[in-house]
């Protein structure tokens, strides 16, 4: 008779990285710092674990994860999404006290302590604007951004036609638009089903679950269409609204992607 076979086994940042208790890297640090138990003992790092296994977070470590901001800036054009690059800046130098905008209802007091290891979750074009995420919080860049993310964002698209720069939506042919929509390849792989509807006759709404380099304006481009102008709106839930360009506030408490 066959022994049954061994319960497949993963990494214990991985694991508590799919049980959505934190990001790897926030894992490793509880695990260095003596935080995460296994069936009862301190795990160490490396430990391989199956799903019955008993994993347990110390109060410190949830304390911990209390203290993290995320931050919600109006990025305006001219500044990259993450590292500095070409002697542009990178949009987290606007994130100061004088630049958060006086509308901002968090309970959140700025620090320069929350800029520590805050990082963009998600990319945002030098020459875009809009919505952008920082966070120090992993479980968010993990929601956002991690492999199986399907959190919803949402593009206002400027473009020409052309030479055709006003009512290109009565010059556009109405195929290209489903091709806009399911059809297109970007870098040998077939793109997810996006939500693509004209907005007004010159500016196209386009809903993504997927973020590659440049999209839509690659997109745009092998339809004929050029960008004129690129704006995100929405991420999920949460929404741009009258987020002043170059201002910031923090993620309410009761905001959920």
């Amino acid at each position: 008779m066959n022994a049954a076979p061994a319960p497949a086994t993963s990494r214990l940042n991985k694991r508590m990285a799919e049980l959505g208790m934190c990001s790897r890297r926030e894992a490793d640090d509880w695990i260095a710092r003596g935080w995460v138990k296994v069936n009862g003992a301190v795990a160490v790092m490396g430990l391989q674990v199956t799903p019955a296994d008993r994993i347990e977070i110390d109060p410190r470590a949830r304390g911990h994860q209390r203290e993290q901001v995320t931050i919600l800036i109006h990025k305006p054009m001219g500044y990259v999404s993450g590292q500095a690059e070409d002697g542009y800046q990178p949009a987290v130098v606007l994130v100061q006290g004088q630049n958060r905008w006086r509308e901002d209802r968090s309970p959140h007091r700025f620090a320069p302590s929350q800029l520590r290891g805050l990082a963009p979750a998600g990319r945002l074009d030098i020459d875009s604007t809009g919505l952008l995420v920082l966070t120090q919080d992993g479980r968010v860049a993990r929601q956002l951004i991690g492999e199986d993310s399907g959190v919803e964002k949402e593009y206002l698209v400027r473009v020409a036609y052309g030479r055709v720069e006003t009512d290109v939506q009565a010059a556009f042919p109405q195929s290209q638009i489903a091709r806009l929509r399911h059809g297109l390849s970007l870098d040998g792989q077939p793109l997810k089903p996006a939500k693509v509807d004209w907005q007004n006759p010159e500016q196209l709404r386009f809903v993504l679950t997927e973020g590659k380099k440049r999209q839509i304006r690659r997109m745009c481009e092998a339809v004929g269409l050029s960008v004129m102008g690129l704006k995100r709106v929405r991420i999920g839930r949460v929404t741009l609204g009258n987020l002043p360009v170059g201002q910031w506030r923090y993620l309410g408490p009761d905001e959920r992607f």
